[in-house]
């Protein structure tokens, strides 16, 4: 099994699940041009994974919240990569939030948090969608890590769920806009549920990383999903998030609701 994709620039890549699925595309041919903050990961990856046969693998270094630096990035990461076919938005970042103590909200958190999540997101969309539609014929992808939380909101983490559901929602009018104008973009959305990772070391310390599904269980369901063809790979639900957290039911109906809506609307133009 094989990601379709040949080489992949993957934000976020320095722990949890952008560290996991590098590796995971990397072992299984994909080269990866890996992106994050922290450089001695970057370089950690690079020498644990540099010698693979039948991919290659870069680093670079670059914080997703500079967005006036963003449309450098971009256009420098094509120039050095110009055979990249699929850009990875993973990056994440996880706050709690309580309302019955509003003396306590930080709004710089809030902001931050939705900058992260959302609003950098975009900003690398905007740039990194039409180097891919230049490609054209060739097919290439933009992969959004979103989450279950994006569905189902929970108490504590109410900011990054508000996060996730815009980005789910504006997935979804991309993908529609895009399959209309016959791109050659696929848009492909992974929902996550609760994974052991670093995601929620901030506010829950050590105990942080034993909450939610075994990474390496989630890294092997999600990368199956990732390489399935047509609309079936276009939402990646995985473990909790197909059933338990409403994907495969109520979210399918809302979905078929949105398309109803959808029938007959005006377009752009």
């Amino acid at each position: 099994m094989q990601l379709q994709y040949k080489k992949v620039l993957i934000f976020g890549a320095t722990s949890g699940i952008g560290w996991a699925l590098a590796s995971k595309f990397v072992e299984t041919g994909t080269s990866v041009v890996v992106v994050g903050r922290r450089k001695e990961r970057l370089d950690d990856f690079a020498k644990q994974h540099g010698n693979t046969e039948g991919a290659t693998v870069d680093t670079a270094i670059f914080d997703i919240t500079d967005l006036k630096g963003i449309p450098g990035f971009a256009n420098d990461m094509f120039k050095k990569h110009p055979d990249l076919d699929c850009v990875f938005l993973n990056s994440g970042l996880q706050r709690k939030i309580n309302w019955a103590e509003p003396e306590s909200v930080d709004l710089d958190t809030i902001e931050l948090e939705m900058l992260t999540n959302y609003t950098a997101f975009m900003h690398l969309t905007k740039m990194f969608l039409p180097l891919l539609q230049k490609q054209a014929p060739k097919k290439t992808g933009i992969i959004y890590t979103t989450s279950g939380l994006a569905l189902v909101p929970i108490l504590y983490c109410s900011n990054y769920c508000a996060s996730k559901a815009a980005l789910h929602h504006m997935i979804l009018a991309m993908r529609e806009q895009l399959r209309e104008a016959k791109s050659n973009v696929k848009i492909i959305e992974l929902l996550p549920p609760s994974v052991q990772s670093e995601l929620h070391e901030h506010e829950f310390c050590d105990k942080g990383k034993q909450m939610g599904m075994p990474l390496k269980d989630f890294t092997e369901e999600a990368f199956e999903g990732l390489c399935k063809d047509g609309k079936e790979g276009e939402q990646v639900p995985v473990q909790a998030v197909k059933d338990m957290m409403g994907f495969n039911g109520w979210e399918q109906e809302r979905q078929k609701a949105m398309f109803k809506m959808w029938v007959g609307y005006p377009s752009a133009d």
